[in-house]
């Protein structure tokens, strides 16, 4: 198969390891990746601040840069989400629905498409899992805990895989971080509060690392962690299941 490998911009500016990783773990289990050079900001943004309407370039570039793959696998849930719903295009109406129905978040698309069982890595550290909104209520990438249902989450599977890790416990599993997009531009103080909560979730656990399928959302907790002068480092699980 060949895969389309979508970095969102600000992976692509502030966290290129998680980048690097998410290409490696993908040629590691055999499949022909490629990235495409033209590719820019998928629009996400613009339409969390109601400029949606303003995203007919973001989305033209898109369905030409990916068109030609199989699949289009990126290592954000935020940005798969927000290309799911709302990639849309007048001038090529079904190109934007066959891509739209053929992007995958990482873990997504480890489990229910290459049927990952087992990996090569190691990582012997303690590790807290942050399940970030869009993955988790948006892409369904773990079972919500209000819900009284069997309990799974896409992301843990992986990391069981990888040898001596151990994943800590927390008291709320699927808490918001507090980072949102643009609301922790717009309500900054309230974006601070709940951030602080969820880092202190992790460090009361003892975790080494945090660990998640969004970078935004490991960025804002590691500007938490700094501020606190913390020792605690935050990786975005591709490089976990790409360690070793």
């Amino acid at each position: 198969m060949n895969i389309g490998l979508f970095i969102p911009c600000y992976v692509d500016q502030f966290y290129p390891g998680a980048a690097i990783a998410t290409l490696q773990l993908l040629e590691k289990l055999g499949v022909n990746v490629k990235y495409p050079k033209n590719q820019t900001c998928c629009g996400q943004p613009m339409a969390n601040s109601g400029y949606e309407h303003l995203n007919g370039d973001c989305n033209e570039l898109f369905i030409k840069n990916f068109e030609q793959f199989d699949y289009v696998v990126a290592p954000s849930g935020s940005c798969v989400l927000h290309v799911k719903e709302h990639l849309h295009s007048s001038k090529h109406p079904q190109e934007a629905s066959v891509i739209s129905n053929k992007v995958y978040e990482l873990s997504s698309f480890l489990t229910d498409v290459l049927k990952v069982e087992s990996l090569p890595a190691k990582f012997p550290h303690k590790v807290g899992v942050h399940q970030s909104c869009h993955g988790q209520r948006g892409l369904h990438l773990s079972q919500m805990s209000e819900l009284v249902a069997d309990p799974f989450s896409k992301p843990g599977t992986l990391l069981n895989m990888v040898e001596g890790i151990e994943i800590v416990p927390l008291n709320r599993i699927d808490e918001c971080c507090g980072f949102g997009g643009t609301f922790c531009v717009a309500e900054e103080a309230v974006s601070a509060k709940m951030g602080q909560d969820r880092v202190a979730d992790h460090l009361i656990h003892g975790a080494e690392y945090i660990t998640g399928v969004d970078m935004s959302c490991l960025m804002h907790m590691e500007g938490i962690l700094h501020r606190r002068g913390s020792k605690v480092k935050v990786l975005h699980l591709a490089e976990i299941l790409n360690a070793g």
